[in-house]
């Protein structure tokens, strides 16, 4: 009788949810950090390593490596679970930022920001998909309302953090810090986030992720050189073009004969993400371009240090903070997204034109107030669309489809700073190099975000009033 007994299995430890939260928090922190602060630091980075030609790759190697492996994260974490691939990924964003520390020349620095950059693509997308495990829907939003502070903090914090930390202790530091930040975060994860696999024992899709891979980085490069490094018509724009399209094809091709998709083409079956994806593409290009430009306009036109003009962007974060948290707890489980939307669009476009119509002797508490207006649009709608597109979405596409929205936006802030940097290029084209030259042609190059804010307002139109897909 007693052979018979079978001792039931111990049950599934819970996750401890604050802890697990503040783990998750701290490596979204360093992935988004890690793309800005290094920018204050370049002029010193060069001058001990040399290479100034190459000084840019700093930048966008990074760039490349997080956004192109984004959406391969969300399967993997699928099938070995979210705390495995969380920790392993933050272990290989730890060791490139090691290596950054110790690089001697600047292929040595690229490479290891490189490394950096593969591990940063699991740390915003991980988060964002197991947060939204961690609380119950109706506390969705106000999770991922609270991310969005995060996002905005670290966006603009970093040439703060970077400027200050340079100064301080010299560019090597920017990467040293990450590591005890990094342990922390994994310190935290590791002991506390534990939710269940849902992927099965299905196969990544390795092809499609190396299709995908491919097909962004060369959106990124045609981006970023086109119409700068290389006229749009040259041999290798126009190569590149190719490619992408030729790569893009073969990844629908793979997709759609593929036993467990890296991202399942149902997903664009659903009118919801039909709206979604490209409003989230089109928000990140909005971001990326005001991020980027709008500290260096304050440095041209008022003659800040990057540390002053870190903090005169407060109005824009600060803003974008709160009402990205306050948004996201009024909307709770209502599913009613869409006035927020709206507002939200509506509001980036007044913001955009404002800014566009700016002059470089316009008194720093008029700019104070029209960047607080963009940073409450973009408060309203940042982390909304990623809970639009996760209500929207069954529980086994909630990870496919939460990396496919914040891997867009990802796409989509690279596209907007290559894109605005194009632009400021050709507003200066004829006007000798200054800073009095360069504060005139960012109010110009910033007024293009108004049609761009109009197509958001028109995305959000589309929308159903309410979304919300029940989920156990």
């Amino acid at each position: 009788m007693a052979a018979n007994l079978v001792a039931p299995s111990p049950p599934r430890r819970a996750s401890h949810v604050p802890l697990a939260t503040a783990g998750l928090l701290i490596g979204m922190l360093l992935s988004v950090l890690d793309q800005t602060v290094v920018a204050i630091a370049l002029p010193d980075i060069a001058a001990d390593l040399g290479g100034m030609s190459a000084i840019g790759w700093i930048v966008t190697s990074y760039v490349l490596a997080s956004t192109a492996t984004g959406a391969l994260y969300g399967r993997v974490s699928d099938r070995f679970g979210r705390r495995a691939v969380f920790v392993t990924a933050i272990a290989v964003f730890l060791a490139g930022s090691a290596l950054c520390g110790l690089a001697q020349t600047m292929p040595q620095l690229i490479t290891a920001r490189t490394v950096q950059g593969i591990g940063a693509g699991a740390l915003f997308v991980l988060p964002a998909i197991a947060l939204s495990e961690l609380y119950p829907q109706h506390l969705r939003s106000r999770v991922q309302g609270f991310t969005g502070g995060v996002f905005a903090l670290a966006s603009v914090g970093g040439p703060l953090a970077g400027g200050a930390i340079t100064d301080a202790w010299g560019w090597r530091w920017i990467f040293y810090i990450n590591l005890p930040l990094g342990l922390l975060s994994v310190a935290c994860t590791a002991i506390a986030l534990r939710l269940p696999r849902t992927g099965g024992a299905g196969k990544v899709d390795l092809p499609g992720a190396v299709l995908l891979a491919g097909a962004t980085a060369g959106l990124l490069l045609v981006a970023e050189w086109g119409g700068g490094a290389y006229p749009w018509t040259s041999g290798l724009i126009l190569s590149l073009i190719g490619a992408v399209a030729v790569v893009s094809a073969l990844f629908v091709w793979r997709e759609r004969r593929a036993a467990n998709p890296l991202l399942p083409l149902r997903l664009f079956a659903d009118p919801v993400l039909r709206v979604v994806l490209p409003a989230t593409a089109l928000l990140g290009a909005l971001l990326g371009g005001s991020i980027v430009y709008l500290p260096t306009y304050l440095q041209a036109a008022y003659g800040m240090s990057a540390t002053q003009a870190g903090l005169a962007l407060n109005p824009y974060v600060l803003t974008f903070m709160a009402v990205s948290s306050l948004a996201g707890a009024r909307i709770g489980a209502s599913g009613r997204f869409k006035p927020y939307l709206l507002a939200g669009s509506v509001i980036a476009v007044a913001g955009f034109a404002l800014l566009g119509r700016i002059t470089p002797d316009a008194a720093y508490a008029l700019l104070a107030v029209e960047i607080g207006v963009l940073g409450v649009g973009f408060g309203l709608l940042m982390q909304s669309l990623v809970v639009v597109a996760q209500n929207a979405a069954s529980p086994a596409d909630l990870a496919a489809t939460t990396s496919a929205v914040v891997s867009v936006r990802g796409l989509g802030l690279s596209l907007g700073v290559a894109l605005f940097g194009t632009l400021l290029t050709r507003e200066l084209q004829g006007h000798a190099p200054s800073p009095e030259a360069t504060a005139a042609a960012i109010p110009g190059v910033l007024f293009w975000g108004v049609p761009a804010a109009v197509v958001l307002v028109a995305l959000m139109a589309l929308l159903p009033r309410t979304v919300n897909r029940v989920t156990p």
